[in-house]
């Protein structure tokens, strides 16, 4: 019975101390709920083994439904072989949901990949103000004559109005679904537009610097928008897998000589890798383009 118990104890010991070495993330906003477009601000904290590399998500990441104001990093702090960073992110909502919610990735930094770790999701709501009503009207006297304007003919309003809103409801009711898809068609082109513009200052950014967060930059631009286009988790696969499961072995290359900057802090020419990426996001987005178009023809 003693023997057990100490095996029990020292089983518990093993745990424990597995469990402390983890990488645990919290994130949190500073106050519950903000007026529409204030400035808030999101904690993102991460502790984690000393000889672990974790980086926290820059001004390339998409924060979207929030705007990034700006980002304040602090010093990082290290007691009994863990370390802390913490970074607060001041971002401002210009949407009109209730609630919005937000959690932000820190990535670790492996020999040949990375890993995301999300804390758990953040909510924000959304305080309506209206400027305080006096318990009394007061009223302004005039005694200045007032012409009165002759009465609307209402009958003759409220059939033309009747009219236009069942003239809009048939409309709405027969081509509802072709404008959403044009509307859906003209996302797609403006986002692409968006993306090519940031791909452009991103893959400029990395042949200048030739750094570390550069090339990390780089990819998560690039993953961000594939997810997206594809609805595929590209962001949670390792280089390998993203060429696997999109059936392109050129994708793994391209991806590692970039990653190789990180990783391994070589220096490489990623003129090509780019182009190549840059390549099959375009694909992507034709693909995506000819199936709303497909969809619009066939209603």
């Amino acid at each position: 019975m003693g023997k057990r118990l100490l095996f029990l104890i020292l089983f518990l010991g093993i745990l424990l101390q597995v469990s402390a070495q983890e990488v645990k993330v919290e994130g949190y906003f500073l106050q519950d709920s903000a007026k529409l477009g204030e400035r808030i601000g999101y904690v993102l904290k991460a502790s984690y083994p000393k000889e672990k590399q974790l980086i926290f998500p820059d001004s390339v990441y998409d924060f979207s439904p929030f705007v990034l104001l700006e980002k304040k990093t602090f010093i990082s702090s290290t007691k009994e072989s863990m370390t802390v960073d913490s970074a607060v992110y001041y971002l401002s909502n210009f949407e009109l949901d209730p609630s919005l919610f937000l959690t932000l990735p820190v990535y670790e930094l492996n020999r040949y990949d990375s890993v995301a770790h999300f804390p758990l999701e953040a909510e924000l709501k959304l305080k309506l103000t209206l400027d305080s009503i006096p318990e009394q009207l007061v009223f302004q006297e005039n005694n200045v004559y007032q012409p009165i304007e002759k009465k609307w003919n209402w009958l003759l309003f409220g059939g033309i109005a009747l009219i236009a809103i069942l003239g809009l409801g048939v409309f709405f009711w027969l081509f509802a679904d072709r404008i959403k898809k044009i509307w859906n068609e003209r996302n797609e082109k403006r986002r692409w537009k968006r993306f090519q513009k940031r791909w452009a200052a991103a893959t400029q950014n990395l042949k200048n610097e030739n750094s570390m967060n550069a090339a990390d930059e780089l990819l998560g631009l690039w993953k961000g928008y594939m997810e997206s286009i594809t609805n595929l988790p590209i962001k949670e696969w390792t280089s390998s897998e993203i060429g696997e499961k999109l059936e392109d072995i050129r994708i793994f290359s391209s991806l590692r000589s970039i990653e190789m900057i990180i990783y391994a802090g070589k220096t490489s020419e990623i003129q090509e890798a780019s182009d190549y990426l840059l390549e099959v996001a375009q694909e992507k987005f034709h693909e995506k383009l000819s199936k709303i178009k497909h969809v619009r023809a066939n209603h």
